[in-house]
């Protein structure tokens, strides 16, 4: 977020920790913050070649990962995955059910995608037992389905037929996916990254143990890890105006160590009738205020009073942002 970055989007999209997607222009708003000179048509073209992949992984949430991170990330989440799903469902009874209903998926997609609604039908489910069908049978979103042409991730593929066969254990996913995380997020605790991941302690806990990282003790003595040559940007760094969208991990709670939701504002951004966040931008690092699309315009709402200064380098990233956005 400091300085716009040359990497590829399969690259970039490592380099933050996946993307979350329920809303599928986030992505392309997060990496156009995020990179140089980048183009709508670039993300839609690495969806449409797979070398980024749309599925539902982290937090039982939809996310745009690399191809080559996918099989990791899935191994790494998925007996976690099952046993939330169980859990929370009070359907352990039941399970038996959904892996014969999962199988039958795996028939009706053997011949290629199908919308969700057809699959749903077909085997005559509703939404929970289909979230549940999808922890024993790993699907894709396929597109033109979960782009920004057409926005619902709805057309459902096997995630075998379209990305190719498991290619990971899960120890070897776990330590990707804290990688991932680090490199993203770092410095960060063991309970940031379960939040992140929705693993528990344990396996993550020990991950860490095995891998090489650099330790630091937070204000009140917690441990803290990063990679080992991450950078870590002085406190004086200037940081210039950024657009954030919907969905952005870094305002997600598993991220309050990057300080960059003043908790003051978290009301204005999250709340029980909306939990995903609203569009921000930053200045100097920090969400600032708020923003949206209105009547072909960039309609900004700062939380507090902005410096003249600032509020012309402000309505400078609007202009690229609409430019961007029409």
């Amino acid at each position: 977020m400091l300085e716009r970055s040359a990497l590829s989007v399969p690259k970039a999209i490592e380099r933050i920790g996946g993307l979350q997607t329920q809303y599928a222009p986030s992505a392309y708003l997060g990496l156009w913050s995020r990179l140089r000179s980048f183009e709508r048509a670039a993300l839609t073209r690495a969806l449409e070649g797979r070398s980024v992949i749309q599925g539902t992984l982290l937090r039982i949430t939809i996310h745009m990962v690399s191809a080559s991170d996918y099989w990791p990330l899935v191994e790494a989440i998925r007996r976690a995955r099952r046993a939330w799903w169980l859990g929370a469902t009070r359907r352990g009874a039941v399970e038996r059910e959904v892996i014969a209903a999962a199988e039958r998926t795996r028939t009706l997609l053997a011949d290629g995608p199908r919308p969700r609604r057809e699959l749903m039908q077909a085997l005559g489910v509703d939404g929970t037992t289909w979230n549940g069908i999808g922890l024993w049978v790993d699907l894709v979103r396929v597109p033109p389905s979960g782009t920004w042409d057409r926005r619902a991730a709805d057309l459902c593929g096997l995630a075998e037929d379209w990305v190719g066969p498991p290619a990971a254990t899960e120890e070897q996913g776990v330590d990707l996916l804290i990688r991932r995380y680090l490199a993203g997020f770092g410095p960060a605790s063991i309970k940031d990254l379960a939040s992140w991941s929705g693993l528990s302690t344990a396996p993550l806990g020990s991950a860490l143990d095995r891998m090489s990282l650099r330790r630091f003790r937070d204000h009140d003595g917690g441990e803290l890890v990063d990679l080992p040559r991450a950078p870590l940007p002085d406190a004086s760094t200037p940081a210039p105006v950024r657009f954030l969208p919907t969905w952005d991990a870094t305002l997600l709670v598993h991220a309050r160590r990057t300080q960059i939701l003043p908790e003051r504002f978290r009301p204005r951004i999250f709340s029980t009738k909306t939990p995903h966040s609203v569009p921000t931008f930053l200045v100097d690092g920090q969400v600032a205020g708020t923003w949206r699309v209105e009547r072909g315009e960039i309609r900004v709402t700062a939380f507090e009073r902005l410096p003249r200064e600032t509020r012309r380098e402000l309505d400078e990233e609007a202009e690229h942002l609409l430019a961007f956005h029409s």
